[in-house]
């Protein structure tokens, strides 16, 4: 087994020879490219026992190698989008060596050509919306000609009303996080709703009722991000947060490997 492997970060299309110049990749490793005809792949030379089979299954399980590993491949996906339409592939993908690599590069340039013409010209922007149940209060209460309840029964009456009045809170917001979700996606040219981020390690407070990814032309920047913000004051169920530009992960990552 070779002592080394080829991690691919991103593959694009016809890029300047400066693309990856000085960058840094996963481990500190330099970032090159490896050509075949108008494709070119950012790569980079990875340890094999660490990115092998057996060393993958082995560091998946490491939350502080897979925090670090995610850092190295978005920083060399973010920098080469700033300066090219990039179509990020998964994190450690990885091949035998460079000539794997070209070899892929020819066996899909058409599927490859096809994600990056759908992505040139366009940048992914992420839009987040919350709620908080737990800050609802109930509307209801007991009236002057209200008939005198028992102890019991009114704390029983009051755990009722509290547990519906947040599910009507968090339905209320569910249905504003679809209209402003169905609004943006009427000016995109594409759009997904991913699950919700795991809340201790996205550090949200409240419950996450829309996790959308939007593909939007560079053009319709302006308008795109100016129509979040007029959305965020007419849904008062929400509190909504833009992200973003990112490179167009939610709409070209590329999973192939070997």
């Amino acid at each position: 087994m070779a002592d080394s492997v080829t991690y691919v970060y991103a593959i694009t299309r016809a890029p300047r020879d400066d693309i990856a110049a000085g960058l840094e990749g996963i481990a500190g490793s330099p970032v090159r490219l490896v050509r075949s005809g108008e494709l070119a792949a950012l790569v980079s030379t990875v340890d094999a026992e660490e990115f092998g089979e057996q060393g993958l299954r082995r560091n998946l399980e490491d939350i502080h190698w897979l925090e670090t590993t995610v850092r190295g491949h978005n920083h060399v996906v973010n920098a080469a989008a700033a300066a090219a339409p990039v179509a990020p592939l998964g994190m450690a993908t990885v091949y035998f060596n460079d000539d794997r690599v070209r070899a892929v590069l020819d066996e899909r340039a058409e599927v490859f050509g096809e994600v990056l013409a759908e992505i040139t010209g366009r940048t992914e922007w992420g839009v987040k919306a919350y709620t908080d149940p737990e800050s609802a209060q109930p509307e209801r209460e007991g009236g002057a000609d209200t008939a005198p309840e028992r102890p019991g029964a009114a704390y029983l009456r009051k755990l009722r009303e509290r547990r519906e009045s947040k599910e009507s809170s968090r339905q209320e917001a569910v249905d504003q996080a679809e209209q402003v979700h169905a609004t943006l996606s009427e000016l995109a040219r594409a759009s997904r709703v991913h699950p919700p981020q795991n809340r201790e390690l996205a550090g949200y407070r409240g419950q996450m009722v829309l996790n959308g990814a939007y593909l939007v032309d560079d053009s319709a920047t302006d308008e795109f991000t100016s129509l979040v913000g007029e959305l965020a004051g007419t849904h008062p169920a929400l509190r909504v947060e833009l992200t973003g530009p990112w490179p167009p992960y939610s709409f070209a990552v590329l999973r192939d490997g070997n």
